[in-house]
């Protein structure tokens, strides 16, 4: 049947061209801030005399702060008007990198990172949320998210690389300076470029109780996870906190169901589309942080790769990712639907995840042709399962929850990033302890710990596939017979738009 939607005109698609560009920029400033400190920070640590222990806090100040604030951040963006939201995270996060860059003391330089998680907070929040009420074709929708998550996906492997750079030609201060001319340049563009609205006032939800139910909640929450590692799962500290952080949500959920106007109207959580997708996302992001950190160590720590060096041999995901975010993905979403799609690129990490589980222990064993680039190649998966796991956790959102639901879609893929950190890094160093006590050399004690970690996220994938399969559903706007003919009309543009629109 012939399409209903209007044609834009070619104003108007630059526009959103542009809008889209913005929006794109400003995740990967916040996508590379992350991944960038990591190569950087034993310079860090010499330079301003952490301690072991307090230099976990350059990354857990960043992570808690953002994880906590988004949901809050989502639904206030609805509240005053996305794009002040928008810009208001990119001006935090923008004087908060000048503050990082100058830092002199490691206080000083923890106060900034959670500043920055705030304003990244506030900036990625809203980002789905004006994408999605952008585009509202379907095609057009899903070839804006396909970019919106090359974009994410390529920022850490490029921050990788770039930390390694900036840090060994210049210095660790310039990891946060590079972050200026970015935020300045966003801040503009997005003043013209992103359009305007007033967002339903903020009489429209009072809920100051449930804003402090659930940044309080979700901040302990991430806090006790990512301290696992430090003192047990089963510590008191780790019990007592994570009681009581479950309390406080719990709380929040029962104010949510009889306030007034409530900060988080639990109707989104009715589509088994938005609750599916939030927990396939969560288990995924977990087990991917495998890959994403534990490969980067594995190279380091027992091939006796440089910073640069493991930067440049993960290039190769980032590129596959790319290539199948840019010219495929949409045109398969329309073709074979959002949920086969996520299927098929979950059943492809699965398959990179368990290659890792075979990586030899000894640096001189170790090919890099044969037992990583055939790894890096699998990662297509996620060229394909985010896209696609994007749309489908957007689709049950009403146009007045669309921050919210962006919200909820980053929180739960900061819950899981904690998830990741905590769980897997954990039963890394366990087993590599205990392989070094039994008398192993240090090479395969650390390859040991990995490849436990490996299959712990393999099995977490192998759950997000079981959960995908059977709760997802092919949303109701995109019917197999108008995909079929969106993917008609949009086969020539996939292939000679190279912006994606």
């Amino acid at each position: 049947m012939p399409s209903t939607a209007p044609t834009p005109t070619p104003t108007a698609a630059r526009s959103r061209r542009l809008a889209l560009g913005v929006l794109a920029t400003g995740m990967l400033m916040t996508v590379l801030d992350g991944s960038i400190v990591t190569v950087a920070m034993p310079a860090v640590q010499s330079d301003l005399g952490f301690t072991p222990a307090g230099l976990s806090w350059v990354v857990n100040a960043y992570l808690i702060a953002f994880g906590s604030l988004l949901l809050l951040a989502g639904r206030l963006g609805d509240l005053i008007g996305r794009k002040r939201m928008f810009l208001a995270g990119t001006g935090v996060f923008t004087a908060a990198s000048l503050l990082a860059g100058v830092a002199t003391s490691p206080g000083l330089l923890i106060a900034a990172r959670f500043l920055q998680g705030a304003g990244s907070a506030m900036a990625s929040a809203v980002s789905l949320g004006i994408l999605v009420t952008l585009f509202t074709e379907p095609r057009e929708r899903a070839k804006a998210i396909a970019v919106f998550s090359f974009t994410g996906a390529a920022g850490a492997s490029i921050g990788q690389v770039l930390g390694g750079v900036l840090t060994d030609a210049l210095t660790w201060n310039w990891i946060f300076f590079i972050n200026l001319p970015i935020g300045i340049a966003t801040a503009l563009l997005a003043l013209s470029a992103l359009p305007g609205d007033r967002g339903l006032g903020l009489k429209a939800s009072a809920d100051t109780l449930g804003a402090l139910l659930v940044t309080s909640g979700l901040m302990l929450g991430i806090y006790t996870v990512v301290k696992i590692e430090e003192y047990g799962a089963t510590s008191a500290n780790t019990l007592g906190f994570g009681a009581l952080a479950l309390a406080l949500l719990a709380g929040f959920l029962l104010r949510q169901a009889t306030a007034a106007n409530p900060l988080m109207p639990l109707r989104i959580l009715r589509s088994r589309n938005v609750s599916g997708a939030n927990l396939v996302q969560m288990l995924m992001v977990a087990a991917l942080f495998s890959f994403q950190v534990l490969v980067a160590l594995y190279m380091q720590n027992v091939l006796g790769y440089g910073a640069a060096e493991t930067g440049l041999a993960m290039l190769p995901a980032a590129a596959v990712i790319g290539l199948v975010s840019l010219t495929v993905s949409a045109r398969l979403n329309a073709r074979f639907g959002e949920r086969a799609v996520l299927l098929a690129g979950l059943v492809l990490l699965v398959g990179a995840l368990g290659l890792l589980t075979r990586v030899p222990g000894r640096s001189e064993q170790a090919h890099y042709l044969t037992d990583l680039l055939p790894v890096m190649l699998l990662a297509a998966g996620f060229g394909l399962a985010l896209p696609a796991l994007t749309s489908l956790g957007m689709s049950g959102a009403k146009k007045e929850d669309a921050g919210l639901a962006s919200g909820l879609f980053n929180t739960t893929q900061q819950i899981g990033m904690a998830l990741g950190i905590a769980v897997l890094s954990t039963l890394a160093a366990s087993r590599t302890e205990s392989l070094a006590e039994a008398g192993r050399p240090a090479p395969e004690a650390l390859t040991g710990g990995y490849h436990l970690a490996f299959a712990v996220g393999t099995a977490l994938l192998v759950a997000a596939l079981a959960i995908a399969f059977t709760v997802l559903r092919r949303p109701k706007d995109a019917p197999r017979e108008a995909a079929a003919e969106r993917d008609a009309v949009g086969r020539t543009a996939l292939w000679t738009d190279p912006a994606g629109i």
